[in-house]
Formats: structure tokens, sequence, C-alpha cells
């Protein structure tokens, strides 16, 4: 039970900080990433963070212990998200002046 609630909740995290790399890629914005600022970068960090978020959800076998791995799962997202939404790794993102 313990590997299900892990590996959900690092698959939670990977997927849950790929979502805004790969979304502003799509959108070509800029967001800092450790692999550039530009949209392609944004764009590969995303999908990277998507199936490599996607491979340890389906190694977690979240239907063995579907309420932990609700759990493990849901926190990792909801801590990405807090972190994405508060400061971030690079701090704030500075308003684009017109």
């Amino acid at each position: 039970m313990w590997q299900t609630i892990a590996l959900g909740f690092l698959g939670g995290v990977l997927a849950g900080n790929a979502l805004p790399h790969f979304l502003r890629g799509i959108t070509k914005r800029r967001y800092p990433s450790a692999f550039g600022n530009g949209p392609v970068p944004n764009l590969v960090a995303g999908w990277a963070g998507l199936v490599i978020g996607t491979v340890l959800l389906a190694t977690a076998h979240l239907t063995r212990h579907p309420w932990p791995a609700l759990a493990g799962v849901s926190v990792g997202v909801l801590l990405i998200g807090l972190f994405h939404a508060g400061p971030g790794a690079f701090g704030r993102e500075e308003p684009q002046s017109s």
C-alpha cells in the first residue's frame, strides 16, 4: 500500500507540475523552466512530465488501494499547485508592460 501512495504522490506531483509548462508551450507563451523560458522548451518539459507522471501512475497499481492512491495523487497535485500559485521555483513572473 505504501508503494501505491508514494508512486501516486510522485505521479501527481510530476503531472501537476507538467500542466502549466505544457499549457504555456502550446499557447506560445514564455514561462520559467529549467530547460529555458521559451514555448518549445516548456512544451517538451511539460510533455516529458506528463509521460513520466503517467508511467508512475500506471506502475502504482492504483486499483489495488483506490482510496490511499486517491489521497496520494490528490495531495501531490495540490502541493505542486500551491507551489506554482505561490512563489514557484523562479519567483513570481513580472507583469508584461504594454
